[in-house]
């Protein structure tokens, strides 16, 4: 099969899945949420997050070279290849950590209260998660992943979803990338960083008031966001806007 139709086939599919334990961590498990509120969780409004899409085609490549080169034979083999892929999605996640915030001037997570953190984009404990994370697709998802690619060989129609999905992707990451362009403006101008979940979430709250689960999913224009960083210049903290400053 096409080397590309997987990668996309597998990047749509990690990154709606990654969205959907997001969206549960966050709600109960993070310490940055303790009203337990439903959030949308990345920068674009729709169910994805490219980070763990990308995330699934690299665990998949490394688990196939890994059965290739005999590397999982051993046990010291299976653990130094984890550790690995711990690693490779580390470096991921710095990569768009540092590039959210030293670019846009937005922070989608922040490591900085935990030990050892680098930034505040990565830290030890979530690097542990990712080989956590690894082991259990090794393990428990990897031989479905070959599953489903045998049956998309057999039923290549379905490659209409795949692009389909796509399509709708990359015009959000266009509207996304949109709004967060006026998020800039107003960081930049006021030298701050800005919390952009908290910011997307303090936005539709206020135009979904009594409708939390609309909030995922109701989009705001650039026109609405100027109003409210416009409101923000004078009650910063009413937004959620995290004024640390640049160094």
């Amino acid at each position: 099969m096409n080397v590309l139709l997987v990668l996309a086939f597998l990047f749509s599919i990690g990154s709606c899945f990654g969205w959907v334990l997001e969206v549960f961590f966050r709600k109960w498990f993070s310490g940055e949420n303790p009203e337990h509120k439903w959030i949308n969780p990345g920068f674009c409004v729709g169910p994805y997050l490219p980070i763990y899409g990308t995330g699934l085609c690299v665990m998949f490549i490394m688990a196939c070279l890994g059965n290739e080169k005999g590397i999982s034979a051993t046990a010291a083999g299976t653990i130094i290849w984890f550790t690995v892929m711990a690693l490779a999605m580390t470096l991921i996640e710095y990569i768009a950590g540092y590039v959210c915030d030293r670019h846009f001037h937005i922070k989608l997570w922040d490591y900085s209260r935990q030990w050892g953190n680098i930034n505040g984009y990565v830290c030890p404990l979530f690097s542990f998660f990712w080989a956590v994370l690894g082991a259990a697709y090794y393990f428990g998802i990897h031989p479905h992943i070959l599953e489903s690619l045998n049956w998309l060989s057999n039923n290549l129609a379905f490659s209409f979803f795949i692009g389909l999905f796509f399509g709708v992707f990359i015009i959000d990451v266009v509207y996304s990338a949109n709004l967060v362009s006026e998020v800039r403006k107003f960081a930049e101008e006021k030298q701050i960083v800005v919390r952009y979940e908290r910011f997307k979430t303090a936005v539709r709250e206020k135009q979904t008031a009594g409708k939390e689960m609309l909030r995922f999913f109701i989009p705001f224009g650039a026109r609405r966001i100027a109003e409210i960083l416009k409101e923000a210049s004078e009650e910063l903290s009413e937004l959620t806007i995290n004024s640390i400053r640049h160094k």
